[in-house]
């Protein structure tokens, strides 16, 4: 009896270098809800965070603990990442011209 391998969503790009987060939360409703207008307001950001609470909550207690300590690193070096991510997408927008009045 052959067991089909499940499909797993690969976490880098083709090359591997890069991460494929930003183009998956892009996919995810609830982000895409939010970001419509362009604005985050405080019911959406609780909606969110619950939705990570509940992940975290169903994840964590299947980890044993040396796999556990490299989740815990991988999600505080991802929100880093995303944050850096943002800062950086941000300032690129910003116009490059200084106001002379």
């Amino acid at each position: 009896m052959s067991h089909a391998k499940k499909h797993r969503t690969p976490w880098l790009d083709d090359e591997g270098d890069s991460p494929m987060v930003h183009e998956y939360a892009a996919q995810l409703g609830g982000f895409m809800d939010a970001m419509a207008d362009g604005k985050v307001d405080k019911h959406e950001l609780e909606a969110q965070e619950a939705r990570v609470v509940a992940l975290m909550k169903a994840i964590e207690p299947e980890l044993d603990p040396a796999l556990h300590e490299q989740v815990t690193r991988l999600l505080c070096e991802l929100s880093a990442y995303n944050i850096m991510h943002t800062f950086h997408k941000l300032l690129e927008a910003t116009p490059k011209t200084k106001f002379r009045g």
